[in-house]
């Protein structure tokens, strides 16, 4: 059975890949990873609040540092030293890449262009094999033109792109108005695959203490239809890879984002829920199936289900839906 499969130039053994997750903290999570049988490792994400923290932290430990010595300007006292923050998530890659013999991929969650370019360029030096631009911005003032916030994404991507030689991936968000259209955009800027989509941590009320507190729901395969039907749509028709992630829970959820168009599928839920060894599971499932259906590559049934090329694909996701609602009415439920 051939699993491998080329994701963004780089090559992998299989295409199930271990999504940013608590995870991928470490190196011996990532070893673990690696163990069970992942093609490659996206590792917890480096957000620009910690390089500010570090920034803060650096600036108060220098002064501390200069009213004990006026002599040394550049003294920082042995706290500074510690392998804080972007220090150790540098170390982490470093550490990581060594390790294991799967690629091992970077992600990035920054604000500013500045501070996109100069850490995508330091993870690509400790040896990520790509990066992946995690863009979460949220405009929260109502007057934000959505052209800008497209743009915002488009200029990240042009810089990184500009600043580093490894692949880079952008994991997208699916509020978009036109999800296609801006999928066609990054493409065009350069990026070398487009993961669908970003699951954004969004806050929730407790109605006793009267208070907004952080809220985390591990995925579930429903959640799979909406990313499904834009890799169905967008294969073939972008040049950059396409990554799939959200709701992949058993062996049945990786082989249908893969006949939906899917070049690699991620996982983190389930690994979470299961631990590492379940990728194991879902390669052998996935291998199984692929057996009992004659398949004996994962490019034999890449795309197979895919909005076929020249399609009106206005009509074609028309018919779906109204062909959902019929069903829906017959009594008819099952997935996609």
């Amino acid at each position: 059975m051939q699993l491998s499969t080329n994701y963004m130039g780089l090559q992998l053994r299989n295409p199930l890949v271990a999504s940013a997750s608590p995870l991928s903290h470490t190196v011996d999570g990532v070893r673990r990873l690696a163990e069970a049988g992942v093609g490659a490792v996206v590792l917890h994400s480096l957000f620009e609040e910690q390089l500010r923290e570090e920034s803060v932290l650096n600036a108060r430990l220098a002064d501390a540092g200069t009213e004990s010595f006026a002599e040394a300007l550049s003294y920082f006292p042995g706290d500074a030293e510690e392998d804080y923050g972007p220090r150790r998530h540098l170390n982490l890659v470093e550490r990581a890449a060594a390790a294991v013999e799967i690629p091992v991929i970077a992600s990035l969650n920054c604000t500013t262009p500045e501070t996109w370019t100069e850490y995508a360029r330091a993870m690509q030096d400790a040896g990520a094999a790509a990066i992946e631009l995690n863009i979460y911005y949220v405009p929260g003032d109502p007057s934000t033109l959505g052209r800008e916030v497209e743009q915002r994404q488009i200029d990240v991507v042009q810089r990184v792109k500009d600043a580093i030689t490894v692949p880079v991936a952008v994991k997208l968000s699916p509020h978009f108005s036109s999800t296609g259209e801006i999928a066609l955009r990054l493409d065009e800027a350069g990026a070398d695959a487009l993961v669908l989509f970003n699951r954004f941590m969004a806050p929730d009320i407790d109605t006793e203490t009267l208070a907004v507190v952080p809220a985390l729901a591990l995925s579930r395969p429903v959640e799979a239809l909406l990313p499904r039907t834009w890799i169905a749509l967008l294969h073939g028709r972008v040049g950059a890879s396409l990554a799939a992630t959200t709701g992949v829970e058993d062996p049945a959820d990786v082989a249908k984002y893969l006949l939906a168009g899917a070049d690699v599928v991620m996982s983190t839920s389930a690994l979470l829920r299961h631990g590492p060894e379940h990728a194991a599971v879902l390669l052998d499932g996935l291998s199984a199936w692929m057996t009992r259906k004659g398949f004996k590559s994962v490019d034999e049934l890449r795309g197979m289900l895919a909005v076929p090329p020249g399609t009106d694909e206005a009509a074609y996701e028309r018919a779906g839906y109204v062909n959902a609602l019929r069903a829906a009415n017959a009594g008819i439920y099952g997935p996609w």
